[in-house]
């Protein structure tokens, strides 16, 4: 049972109903937006048989600091939201998606909320896709996570002077995300600022269409 901020979240839906969909997508919407905002990608991405999921933070944040503030300081949401996330993965796999087709999606503090959980919880999934965003924790933050992401693909997009989400943050979780064997492209534009462009949208989409197509 859920507890803490997030305990009585709503799930947003779109796309493919979960009965019918060949994956999911968990879609993580940014501070101060909403799960409808982040929902739109999935007619912008638009490949089929996709069902996407998207929780709603209370009061519109995951987490109330920076990404980069002392973990201890963005608690109890923290956990609360990474425990949302988890349900909302288990909502998809009981409906009978297995975790090899469910990709999570994150757009700045969804898309570091997105990562965290992938690499805490590190095993075979469809994907992970950050759109301006990264691992959380200060600098110097112990990477020691567990597990094997077995060949998962993962996109990183980012803008090379993003106001909230440091290059060199975006290059750890890269290395940190394939030494954790994860298939990871990371993309750093220059002048995009901090929102979601074509190129980081076909990036999406090539995960997402490998979502589908795995075991085919």
């Amino acid at each position: 049972m859920l507890d803490g901020p997030h305990a009585d979240a709503q799930v947003l839906t779109a796309g493919a109903s979960l009965d019918e969909a060949r994956a999911a997508v968990v879609a993580l919407h940014g501070r101060g937006a909403t799960a409808r905002s982040v929902l739109g990608l999935a007619s912008e991405l638009d490949v089929d048989d996709v069902a996407w999921l998207g929780p709603q933070a209370t009061g519109n944040t995951w987490y109330p600091y920076s990404f980069m503030a002392d973990t201890a300081d963005n608690e109890p949401h923290l956990s609360s939201a990474l425990e949302l996330v988890d349900e909302t993965v288990a909502r998809a796999v009981d409906a009978g998606i297995p975790r090899e087709r469910v990709v999570l999606l994150g757009f700045s503090q969804g898309a570091c909320l997105a990562s965290e959980y992938v690499a805490r919880n590190a095993t075979r999934f469809g994907g992970l896709v950050a759109f301006s965003g990264g691992l959380i924790g200060p600098e110097g933050t112990p990477r020691e996570y567990d597990g094997d992401l077995d060949g998962t693909p993962v996109y990183l997009g980012c803008d090379a002077k993003d106001p909230h989400i440091p290059k060199e943050r975006v290059h750890e979780t890269r290395d940190v995300l394939t030494d954790l064997g994860a298939d990871v492209t990371a993309q750093i534009f220059e002048g995009m600022g901090h929102t979601i462009i074509p190129e980081e949208v076909e990036g999406a989409r090539d995960v997402l269409k490998r979502a589908v197509g795995d075991g085919e």
